[in-house]
């Protein structure tokens, strides 16, 4: 694949707790520079100055998803307000692992109606600590909620990040019409390229300027 198609797949990403606004601001820099297609950050970076075409992302319930359906429908209205373009929400997994499937689509759908389209969601399920099963059922409800993108990982679960694996079985259970983002664990070219390859058609990673030294102009 070519340097600029994988670069207009990948949220150029920053989301170290010890971030500054000034690492933030070269993020920005980097991923125009780049042809991202957004850069992701914690919502108090919001609102960011970045240039037209370049999208803006943010994280909610990050990392561990482990607040109220109402707290996350919240800081994704707040963030909606700050002019984000994209969320990306983490799933409680305590519903995920309990198999209560419509508690997680009404969360899901909490955050869905505090970004109304043509804002985009995406719904982090945090694949490696899941069964197949498991991922199964958490992308069907994320669907079913009405969620544009299912996302592997947040890059900070024990568990870890990004397999082949789990994006191929993503896609399979979400068709064509959903988006399947991986995100955690890619550091360079080839890793981006399978993941490509397994069915995902956005990246969230921050070894953005290593990826893509690795391909082809």
């Amino acid at each position: 694949m070519k340097k600029t198609e994988v670069a207009r797949l990948i949220d150029h990403t920053l989301l170290k707790p010890e971030a500054t606004s000034a690492d933030v601001a070269a993020l920005v820099q980097e991923g125009a520079a780049l042809g991202t297609c957004s850069v992701c950050v914690s919502p108090s970076m919001l609102p960011l100055e970045h240039p037209e075409g370049l999208l803006t992302a943010c994280v909610v319930g990050f990392p561990s998803g482990a607040v109220k359906a109402e707290v996350k429908a919240f800081e994704a209205a707040q963030a909606v307000k700050d002019g984000v373009d994209e969320v990306d929400m983490v799933v409680n997994l305590a519903l995920v692992k309990e198999g209560r499937a419509a508690e997680l689509q009404a969360e899901i759908q909490a955050v869905r109606d505090a970004v109304p389209a043509p804002r985009v969601l995406k719904v982090i399920i945090e694949s490696a600590a899941l069964t197949d099963a498991e991922i199964v059922m958490a992308c069907q409800a994320a669907q079913a909620a009405g969620a544009d993108f299912v996302k592997t990982s947040t890059g900070f679960h024990p568990a870890g990040g990004a397999s082949t694996h789990a994006v191929a079985l993503m896609r399979a259970t979400v068709g064509e019409d959903m988006g399947v983002k991986a995100s955690g664990g890619i550091h360079d070219a080839a890793t981006a390229v399978a993941m490509i390859e397994a069915g995902a058609n956005r990246l969230g990673v921050s070894a953005t300027k290593a990826i893509l030294a690795g391909l082809e102009d």
